[in-house]
């Protein structure tokens, strides 16, 4: 089994909401979709920053991976807390990883952000070569994108939408 089939594994094999009964993850609001990504990662910061753009009903929630909320949920799914593999989409009280969250967060910010070509591309190939792309970005994020010291501040637009 391939590191990304078992990180599908890990998350499909939760039950919804199985996060709630876990005396580790401290209660936030799920009601809408969350996404927890990685706060000192550029590319990341700056893609919730176009999703919180897109977002015209602002029902997205955003979780830095490295507040107590986004290390609690990486280890109750199994995920490393300090390398981060994927960022999640917990939705419905379930979670999604690498191609799949991009998948589901792009269907949800209307036709401009879905039709990208790529992303359209990208949605004809296997589930493990969408995560296979995804990994080969996500290893070398840093050295492509930058890293900054502290997880960067939201701007207004979704600063109001961030859980600790």
């Amino acid at each position: 089994m391939t590191a990304p089939q078992r990180i599908r594994d890990k998350l499909a094999n939760r039950s919804a909401y199985s996060y709630r009964s876990d005396p580790n993850v401290p209660g936030f609001p799920d009601d809408h979709p969350v996404i927890v990504y990685d706060g000192v990662c550029v590319l990341c910061s700056r893609s919730m920053r176009i999703v919180a753009r897109g977002d015209r009903d602002a029902r997205f929630r955003f979780v830095s991976a490295q507040s107590l909320t986004g290390q609690a949920l990486f280890r109750h799914y199994g995920l490393d807390p300090v390398d981060f593999e994927t960022v999640l989409l917990i939705e419905n009280g379930r979670a999604y990883g690498k191609f799949d969250m991009i998948a589901r967060v792009a269907s949800r910010l209307g036709s401009d952000y879905r039709t990208l070509s790529l992303l359209r591309v990208m949605q004809l190939l296997p589930g493990r070569v969408q995560d296979w792309c995804y990994d080969r970005v996500a290893l070398n994020r840093y050295a492509m994108f930058g890293r900054s010291d502290v997880c960067i501040m939201p701007d207004e637009s979704w600063r109001a939408r961030i859980i600790d």
